[in-house]
């Protein structure tokens, strides 16, 4: 009977690997056909990493491994690709499921309170770190990797060149998630169209000021009204594009840091203390103690109604007609079409769509005619703050994993994110995660196909983009009210002020529901007295603190813009 359950086993490795035993031939086999060059790591490093999981991974041979995570380039590649490889080195058998974002979070919440092991392992995003701290039903990998999981961590992990652990690290100093990719919402203008010498020369006539960069929402409101309507290359061409249908994505245009653009919250990076870009304020002990602003929060402040207010007034204005039906996915490939100037933001995850081969915002040598640069910030803004978002998917082991399983996803999730594999893997999904691959050689010799992406990435202004933050109690019950109050006001049906209003009363209900339930202990909810805003405002300011801002009377600052050129050569200097 052994024997036969050996030679079972042997088959099964067969079957996954191609050879009777997982070894360094395979491993051999991946670098040589599919990594190359395209490492960090020169190639005896790469070999030397590998033997590592070949003999970390021999105690889970032959276990079958399932994990999960949302359908982008990135996560596809690795569910293909890297997968089978982990496979063929290993022996170890992994499934990586693709489903979509809200699949996976439902998923994910199923198992947090089911206990019953779905997933072995899950790509989910870095906003969920308020979650996972106060629910304690992830494991923290700082103690994991020091404690039960030290066999299976890898020595040459080098977490100090992953770029987002700020974003996966809770209150309590412990990292509870670990970056597969990330990507950023930057702005995107047509570079072309803002050096022609005509649109210069005339912007400069009727604005007074030269056409650039905009640096704040006076000057992309100026640019947006002067392009709209433009004839450029025979077309009419628009100033602005946006998306407005009430749809679980709008949610996602608005969390994905918006109203911090706008000026809300307070000061602070990766997100303002004590009122991040939600509107969300947490005491000294971080329990969140309310959203509106009658108890100190801001998610109906001047600064968020505003935001709202300008969403809704540029989609009008300066966006084509069909804008206000679609959603994010419908919305994205417009700009690529050409008849777009700008769009205050596009995640960069989408780069490689808009540089394909034969698209009119592309030039016949493959570069592109269009660039990333930072975000316009809103007349509330102040230097300090965040100034845009950034995507953090990120592996979670939950503590319902049994701990062998956890183990052996643990090894795959190290594998996809190893110096030796990460090269390559960002050059695929363009979501890059380490420093070493940010500064690799071959991403200098691309970065002029890729509009500014990589340049962006090697700048200082990177640290100002984030994820949502930890004042986020429960990411998944929070996060699904903004696109029902936010598409109230798109609609038409409510005022963006009424729309806030009841947004912020929708997010302290969650807030209170928790705080009475007690499951999240002493660090969960604990809701405020109410006070008016001149109250709060005063308080805020005594501690140094901003928000909640009274409303500016005079909400069109002085536009201001900067030469793109000379805003990479400073960050190069």
């Amino acid at each position: 009977m052994r024997k036969q359950l050996l030679t079972t086993t042997a088959a099964m490795l067969l079957a996954f690997t191609g050879s009777a035993f997982a070894d360094m031939d395979a491993a051999k086999k991946f670098l040589d056909d599919e990594i190359g060059d395209m490492s960090s790591l020169d190639r005896a490093a790469q070999e030397a990493e590998m033997q590592w999981f070949i003999d970390a991974a021999k105690p889970f041979a032959g276990m079958d491994i399932k994990v999960v995570s949302e359908t982008i380039t990135t996560h596809e590649y690795e569910s293909k690709v890297l997968a089978p490889a982990f496979t063929a080195i290993t022996g170890i058998k992994i499934t990586h499921d693709l489903i979509g974002e809200g699949d996976v979070v439902e998923k994910l919440q199923t198992q947090m309170q089911s206990g019953e092991n779905i997933y072995d392992a899950y790509i989910n995003d870095s906003d969920l770190i308020g979650t996972h701290w106060r629910y304690q039903q992830a494991r923290s990998l700082t103690k994991w990797m020091e404690n039960e999981a030290k066999d299976v961590t890898n020595p040459d992990l080098d977490l100090e060149d992953f770029i987002g652990l700020k974003f996966t690290t809770a209150p309590d100093g412990d990292l509870y998630q670990l970056p597969d990719q990330q990507f950023a919402n930057l702005y995107w203008f047509r570079y072309d169209w803002f050096n022609d010498e005509k649109n210069k020369a005339d912007f400069k006539e009727k604005y007074g000021y030269d056409l650039g960069v905009p640096v704040n929402w006076s000057a992309y409101e100026d640019i947006a009204e002067f392009f709209t309507g433009r004839e450029i290359d025979g077309k009419k061409v628009y100033g602005h594009m946006d998306y407005g249908k009430k749809d679980p994505s709008l949610g996602w245009r608005f969390t994905d840091a918006w109203l911090s653009m706008a000026g809300n919250g307070d000061k602070g990076l990766p997100n303002g203390l004590p009122v991040d870009e939600w509107g969300i304020k947490v005491d000294e002990n971080s329990r969140p103690v309310g959203s509106c602003v009658a108890r100190g929060g801001d998610t109906n402040g001047p600064a968020a109604v505003y935001s709202i207010e300008k969403y809704l007034d540029w989609m009008k204005a300066y966006a084509p007609a069909a804008a206000q039906g679609m959603t994010f996915s419908e919305s994205g490939p417009v700009p690529s079409q050409g008849e777009v100037a700008q769009q205050m933001f596009t995640y960069t995850a989408f780069t490689a769509d808009f540089v394909k081969d034969g698209l009119p915002v592309v030039n016949e040598d493959g570069t592109p005619k269009w660039r990333f640069a930072p975000s316009p910030h809103g007349v509330y803004w102040q230097e300090g703050m965040k100034l845009g978002y950034q995507d953090v998917g990120s592996w979670t082991l939950l503590k319902s994993t049994p701990e062998d399983r956890a183990k052996a996803a643990w090894l795959y999730a190290q594998f996809v994110v190893s110096k030796t594999v990460d090269v390559k893997k960002s050059h695929v999904g363009l979501t890059l995660i380490r420093d070493s691959s940010i500064n690799h050689q071959s991403f200098t010799d691309r970065a002029p196909k890729l509009g500014g992406l990589i340049e962006f990435y090697r700048s200082p202004a990177r640290v100002q983009w984030s994820p949502t933050g930890t004042n986020i109690p429960d990411y998944p019950k929070l996060a699904q009210l903004w696109w029902q109050a936010i598409g109230d006001a798109s609609s038409g049906a409510k005022t963006a002020q009424e729309a806030m209003d009841s947004l912020c009363a929708e997010q302290e209900k969650v807030l209170e529901r928790l705080e009475r339930a007690g499951v999240q202990g002493d660090i969960g909810p604990k809701l405020a007295e109410e006070h008016d805003i001149e109250y709060w405002h005063k308080d805020a300011v005594s501690k140094g603190n901003l928000a909640p801002q009274l409303k500016i009377e005079n909400e069109k600052e002085q536009p201001q813009t900067v030469n793109y050129d000379e805003l990479v050569k400073s960050w190069q200097q």
